[in-house]
């Protein structure tokens, strides 16, 4: 893990107003909420940008298939037989889905990414303690493309720049949701790929935002997007926190006794402390060097 480094970003005029930096701190960390940010001329930010940056990360760090997906999927989508360039260019009938990950390994993505927590840092550290591995991601879709149904491990605020979309985010940690072993499967090294049925719908709570807004994501809320009828362009910036590394930990931990029988208690969401499991969690990764 690692710490945010505050003087890395550069002072500009805040993104977040007060209204909602107020509303981050009252929300933050365990309630879903729509948030302003005025994040919108951004030349870094464009799709000719977009299309370079993509040309210049590592494989690793891009993802893109086809956009007109079910909203439950198992295992990753079929490839659109572009390349990521082509893919962003012609977003507007490509029919793809393309994420740019780890944006922060480019100097000025980096830049733009911590003036953005920057502003929001206070109540971070505040709340959940050290803002830890801040990271950036640019999600670039097509006309009425679909996200399929996932969970992340960050704290997340998406951000509107382009476009609309349709955001339907589920209770974290109700395993109505995602169940406990599929958590477990996850931190183990397993897809983020959730079980859907259409019965799941009714739990769900849908954010729509527009150019201008943002929808902030509890650590493993599982959700899904719906793209608009433009094509979108969204940047996440997210982060870590201890509480988020314990959970995962704990999570990994329940995951390796249940191979041996035991039908452990599902980790406490936030202010619970998971900090014994993840402990043991890593005391076995030291001893036995794998995570399963």
């Amino acid at each position: 893990m690692t710490r945010h480094d505050s003087s890395i970003s550069a002072r500009s005029s805040r993104v977040f107003p007060p209204e909602s930096r107020a509303a981050f701190a009252r929300d933050y960390p365990e309630k879903p909420h729509v948030l302003r940010h005025r994040l919108r001329a951004e030349e870094r930010l464009t799709l000719d940008a977009l299309a370079a940056l993509g040309e210049v990360l590592p494989p690793a760090s891009i993802e893109y298939n086809r956009g007109d997906l079910p909203v439950g999927v198992e295992g990753k989508p079929d490839a659109n037989g572009l390349t990521i360039g082509e893919t962003i260019r012609h977003i507007v009938t490509s029919n793809s889905w393309a994420v740019l990950k780890n944006i922060e390994q480019v100097p000025q993505y980096q830049a733009l990414l911590m003036d953005l927590l920057d502003e929001l840092r206070p109540t971070i550290e505040a709340t959940t303690g050290d803002m830890l591995t801040p990271q950036g991601f640019v999600f670039i879709s097509s006309p009425n493309a679909v996200t399929p149904y996932h969970f992340d491990p960050e704290h997340n605020i998406l951000l509107q720049l382009r476009g609309s979309k349709v955001m339907t985010q589920f209770p974290a940690g109700d395993p109505a949701y995602a169940p406990d072993t599929v958590h477990e499967t996850y931190h183990l090294g397993g897809p983020r790929e959730l079980p859907w049925h259409d019965g799941l719908l009714t739990g769900g709570t849908p954010f729509a935002i527009e150019p201008g807004e943002a929808v902030y994501v509890p650590v493993m809320a599982p959700h899904f997007v719906r793209n608009g009828s433009e094509p979108s362009i969204s940047l996440s910036i997210t982060w870590r926190s201890e509480w988020s590394y314990a959970e995962a930990g704990a999570r990994c931990f329940n995951g390796i006794v249940r191979k041996l029988g035991v039908n452990p208690r599902a980790p406490g969401r936030w202010p619970a402390s998971n900090r014994a499991k993840s402990l043991a969690f890593r005391a076995w990764r030291k001893a036995f060097g794998t995570a399963g």
